[in-house]
């Protein structure tokens, strides 16, 4: 693990109402610490119809935070629950955009708005 890694570990708060989850991420979501946040959020979805990630704080995601994103999505959708991104830097918005994910994941802003 790089010296940036440990400088910028992920962290991840959950907040939860009745049938949704938010959970605002900080941090680097990359190999050695995708499969803690993807158990994490992964006990989330029995209990929520949503979950939002919220991706202000995130600064960076590599192919395995992009997997665990894919491994959620999926995991969600089968469990009939809707998994949507906000807020995500220019960085996050280019990585899901050349994947073709940012129109998979459901994008929303404040609002509800759709961006993407």
């Amino acid at each position: 693990m790089s010296d940036r890694a440990v400088a910028d570990p992920l962290t991840f708060a959950i907040q939860r109402t009745a049938d949704e989850a938010m959970v605002r991420c900080s941090g680097r979501l990359v190999a050695g610490v995708s499969d803690r946040f993807y158990l994490e959020i992964r006990e989330l979805i029995p209990g929520s119809r949503r979950i939002v990630l919220d991706f202000t704080e995130l600064t960076h995601m590599d192919s395995t935070g992009l997997g665990t994103l894919v491994r959620l999505y999926v995991h969600a959708k089968s469990a009939g629950c809707v998994l949507e991104v906000i807020n995500m830097g220019k960085s996050i918005r280019q990585l899901l955009g050349v994947t073709h994910l940012l129109s998979v994941l459901e994008a929303v802003g404040r609002h509800n708005i759709r961006c993407g």
